[in-house]
């Protein structure tokens, strides 16, 4: 091997190293962005569900005070 040779060769192995260091950085700063994402979506998701919750023990409590027969038998007192 010439001098020119290595010297060419340690250039591409050097040039080489920090490119797929660079890709490496650029893959963690990614995989970062992702988990933040997760974490804020995994809040919303569970926000959300207890907006269902809430708003399922709501109905239940309206439906039960429509079927009330005190309720029914108002209805019709007032349409008389």
């Amino acid at each position: 091997m010439t001098g020119t040779t290595m010297v060419v060769l340690i250039v591409f192995i050097s040039v080489g190293f920090g490119v797929m260091y660079d890709m490496y950085k650029k893959h963690l700063e990614f995989k970062e962005k992702t988990l933040k994402h997760n974490l804020s979506s995994d809040a919303q998701a569970q926000e959300l569900q207890q907006t269902i919750t809430d708003l399922k023990r709501r109905v239940a409590a309206l439906e039960t005070i429509v079927t009330d027969k005190n309720y029914s038998l108002k209805d019709e007192i007032n349409r008389l």
